[in-house]
């Protein structure tokens, strides 16, 4: 033993005789562990609906209650019959009338969400090469699925570092653009529109921008998304507006002879939707939520009442980081800032992740930043379904919590 070194058995610190020595940072840590878990936020700076996450997101109450309502009539029932066949044909129908659909534009559908989409567009839209606009998670995770098809010539990339925006550079090589009208993780915003005056595709994921943000979808050729963010349903499902030039381009494609699973083959998902089917089981409750949603959406003034909803949620959340000491958007270009995603940097000395246990210990959840980015960041969901009521009440609730906090450091 060394000098100066104590001697002792666990015993005699189970019995209260020795006292361990706790390093300083780990007794700070267990206070504010301590702290987190115990502070309590007035009853009067709590939102209504603490329920902020950028997907899953929130369900209205009248959603569940449709589930209710559709007990022995839909629930449990055969995809294949006119009943949950109607409830299919209602989601395109919506979907169409939602975002205005130019003549010859058709809403197909099918299951495995987004991430299922994208080895769909992989093997059914793109016939050499694909070139994209990448700024974050997502649209990376479609680059790397077109990057290692062995069939496709390799993929042109343009970047830009998470809280930028990049777009695909117009190349003569590539058959088919895409990039995400809205980036998850970052909570960046991109436009939507035509590159060049060639017939390559203009393949827009959608999946947390649909219904939240404005679109043009004659800028596009297929717009993909999925349910379970500004359409507060469940995830398993992808849904896509595709042009007349997709169809064809997916009609010339499936003739081809390329070996394409029926799961990932859009020329089947088409056949299927024209019918109001799925090639294999939906989720029916995840359907029933859906079209609850679009209808409640198009019947409050359709997109630009969405919109316009989510851009009040989005300018407070802004304008009230941008007014406090210990915050900072993300996004530093403005123009690119998203709408139904914000991304909210906190200074050093102020522990998002502390702010984000002592919301959920309240009833505020989700505000965590996107697992990858590593940043000391909160991350706010402004999907229609998020009143911007309560989210004026979530700003008040975390100016609560970093005063308090600040009192026990």
């Amino acid at each position: 033993m060394s000098p100066g070194q104590i001697s002792y058995q666990q015993s005699d610190i189970t019995a209260g005789l020795v006292t361990p020595l706790v390093p300083r940072v780990h007794r700070d840590q267990r206070k504010l562990n301590r702290v987190t878990t115990e502070l309590i936020i007035p009853a009067t700076l709590l939102p209504r609906d603490g329920r902020f996450g950028a997907g899953p997101s929130k369900v209205r109450e009248a959603q569940v209650e449709a589930l209710s309502r559709a007990g022995r009539t839909l629930l449990g029932t055969s995809h294949r019959k006119p009943p949950v066949k109607a409830l299919v044909e209602r989601i395109r129908t919506g979907i169409a009338d939602l975002f205005a659909i130019p003549d010859g534009y058709e809403v197909i559908l099918g299951n495995g969400g987004s991430t299922a989409f994208w080895d769909a567009a992989t093997v059914s839209l793109v016939r050499e090469r694909a070139a994209h606009g990448v700024f974050g998670e997502f649209g990376s995770k479609f680059a790397a699925a077109t990057a290692a098809a062995p069939f496709l010539a390799d993929s042109l990339v343009t970047a830009a570092e998470p809280g930028g925006v990049a777009l695909p550079e117009a190349s003569a090589l590539a058959d088919v653009y895409a990039w995400p009208h809205n980036e998850t993780s970052t909570g960046a915003a991109a436009p939507v529109h035509r590159i060049d005056d060639r017939p390559s595709l203009v393949v827009i994921d959608g999946t947390s921008a649909a219904g939240g943000l404005d679109v043009d979808i004659s800028q596009c050729d297929v717009y993909y998304f999925a349910p379970q963010k500004a359409f507060a349903s469940d995830g398993g499902l992808w849904i896509a507006i595709v042009s007349p030039a997709a169809i064809e381009r997916i009609e010339q494609i499936a003739a081809s002879g390329r070996w394409i699973p029926p799961f990932l083959s859009l020329a089947t998902a088409l056949e299927n939707s024209r019918a109001h089917q799925t090639l294999n089981t939906p989720a029916i409750a995840t359907l029933i939520m859906l079209v609850e949603q679009i209808d409640w959406i198009n019947d409050n003034g359709g997109l630009p009442w969405a919109t316009e909803r989510t851009g009040q949620s989005a300018a407070h959340v802004y304008n009230w980081a941008l007014q406090q000491p210990f915050t900072t958007p993300f996004v530093a270009n403005p123009q690119w800032r998203s709408n139904v995603v914000a991304t909210i940097d906190f200074a050093e000395g102020v522990d998002a992740a502390a702010i984000s246990r002592v919301l959920r210990a309240n009833g505020i959840v989700d505000v965590d930043p996107y697992r990858k980015l590593g940043r000391n960041q909160l991350r706010v969901a402004m999907f229609p379904a998020v009143d911007p009521s309560d989210v004026a009440l979530l700003t008040q609730s975390i100016d609560f919590v970093v005063e308090r906090l600040a009192q026990t450091s």
